[in-house]
């Protein structure tokens, strides 16, 4: 039988995560990873978790254990509002719709606003499985080049003069695989030509907490409010994954009210509701008050672990590569000084007992195969000096 005939067209060419891919070999003996962007978990607060998941089970076991409501349990999404507030976000609980991560959150809100066809902006470079959750929806991906100031929204300006939209999709803060962080006056332009032009932008913000400074950049879904006096254009994306543990799977999106009904019924068909365990555990803790100081000990590591991968990196790999360094988040985004396949590279530090991802992966339409990706969050101090090392006998 030829099942793959019998496959949807939408899915016969999408390729799977290449990080996903790249995470089979760090599972190999003697192989130093600096590939996923996965959250350290000697930095979980195992005792918090212990204590709310005690507390779920023993004070609320009805809740935690039954179905609940399609767009999350309502106590979780007045503690998330309480959350965004923090971040200067304005927001009720019936504009809150809890997921599976922030991951699904993009999934849904891709499927609830694409029509086939419809042009969808992303920087270059962007979020993997951002492209990838376009390609499902059958956009037409278009992009636009960034520099030290994040998105070159200037650019986009420029574009939309010519070409209509349905949207944008943005990592403001330490982006992944970038690093960069979109510059006040270019957060302003971009929400200003979103009511000109009439698209949504979606601000993808996982990373927002894991700041080096004190300073916190205003968000975009902020900054439409204090410009223009309204959120309609703007879906914000959040996640407790890399701030307090991944497999919890929960994130959440801040969407207009119209547009969350739409996005409920589509969540509805997949999957009902984000698993009822995991919400009673997340809103048990968030009552504890434990979130902010440990928000302050990840931050602190990350920033430790990123100024120790960036000294490696620029004594033993300077003459070869250059980066920027990130302001916050997981990642340090290299390129090579001279035209050089990082592709092609990777089998031969794959050889040496290290792994890195490719920049390539993470661009739309013409890949710098020059670039590629280096996460702190996970490596030791040791691990990071001797996969530098690796590296450096690979060149």
């Amino acid at each position: 039988m030829n099942t793959e005939g019998l496959l949807a067209q939408r899915i016969v060419n999408v390729k799977s995560s290449a990080i996903r891919e790249l995470l089979k070999h760090s599972k190999m003996p003697n192989v130093i990873s600096l590939a996923g962007g996965i959250p350290s978990d000697a930095l979980f607060d195992f005792e918090g978790l212990s204590i709310a998941t005690h507390q779920a089970i023993a004070e609320q076991p009805k809740s935690a254990f039954q179905y609940g409501l399609t767009e999350g349990s309502p106590v979780l999404r007045q503690r998330i509002c309480t959350l965004c507030a923090e971040r200067g976000i304005r927001a009720q609980p019936e504009e809150v719709m809890v997921t599976a991560g922030s991951q699904q959150a993009l999934d849904l809100v891709m499927r609830a606003i694409v029509n086939p066809g419809d042009v969808f902006v992303v920087e270059r470079p962007t979020y993997l499985a951002a492209l990838q959750t376009l390609e499902l929806a059958e956009a037409t991906v278009m992009s636009v080049s960034s520099d030290s100031d994040g998105m070159v929204v200037e650019e986009l300006a420029e574009l939309l003069k010519t070409q209509r939209i349905k949207g944008v999709y943005v990592v403001p803060n330490f982006g992944n695989p970038s690093g960069l962080t979109l510059s006040a006056s270019r957060r302003e332009l971009l929400v200003k030509l979103a009511v000109e032009h009439n698209f949504l932008i979606i601000e993808d913000d996982p990373y927002g907490e894991l700041r080096f400074t004190d300073q916190r950049n205003a968000t975009l879904h902020q900054v439409s409010q204090q410009l223009l006096g309204h959120t309609d254009n703007v879906i914000y994306t959040s996640t407790f994954s890399k701030i307090l543990a991944p497999g919890l799977r929960l994130g959440w999106a801040i969407l207009p009210p119209v547009l969350l009904h739409k996005v409920a019924i589509i969540k509805q068909a997949a999957d009902l509701h984000a698993s009822a365990l995991s919400q009673s555990i997340v809103e048990c803790y968030l009552g504890l008050d434990r979130l902010p100081a440990q928000i302050d000990k990840i931050r602190a590591a990350y920033q430790r672990k990123g100024e120790i991968l960036a000294e490696l990196v620029t004594r033993e790999l300077g003459d070869a590569i250059s980066f920027d360094m990130p302001k916050g988040g997981m990642f340090l985004w290299a390129r090579f000084r001279q035209p050089f396949n990082a592709t092609e590279w990777l089998n031969t530090t794959l050889e040496n007992g290290v792994v890195f991802v490719p920049g390539e992966y993470f661009f739309s339409d013409n890949p710098d195969r020059s670039t590629f990706r280096l996460s702190f969050a996970t490596a030791t101090e040791q691990q990071m000096q001797e996969a530098v090392a690796r590296l450096r006998r690979s060149l």
